[in-house]
């Protein structure tokens, strides 16, 4: 249980961070993240966060022509979104110190 609170805790963070490197739609979100260690992702998890950071105005989407199969939604950071990214970094860099300085008995 703790474990599945610690992702959905950093899910935010990683999300924002795939989509600044390349606008993405959410299947193939869903598996850049699933290839991360430890981050088995269900579509009931991903899709509400990517509506909400919508609705919020951290990301932006258009519709995009699929190779195969219907158009897609594909999500990408608006400006909103880039700071938000920024304040997570900085967020999960003092956070990640303050977490290895405990473990190592600092």
């Amino acid at each position: 249980m703790a474990e599945s609170q610690m992702r959905k805790g950093v899910l935010e963070l990683m999300v924002l961070a795939v989509l600044d490197r390349h606008p993405s739609y959410g299947g193939a979100l869903r598996d850049t993240l699933a290839r991360a260690d430890g981050m088995e992702l269900s579509t009931g998890t991903l899709y509400p966060l990517l509506s909400r950071l919508r609705t919020s105005g951290v990301l932006a989407t258009h519709w995009e022509e699929s190779p195969v199969g219907p158009p897609r939604k594909i999500y990408s950071l608006t400006d909103v979104g880039r700071t938000r990214l920024a304040g997570l970094r900085d967020d999960w860099h003092t956070l990640s110190q303050a977490v290895t300085d405990i473990l190592e008995g600092h």
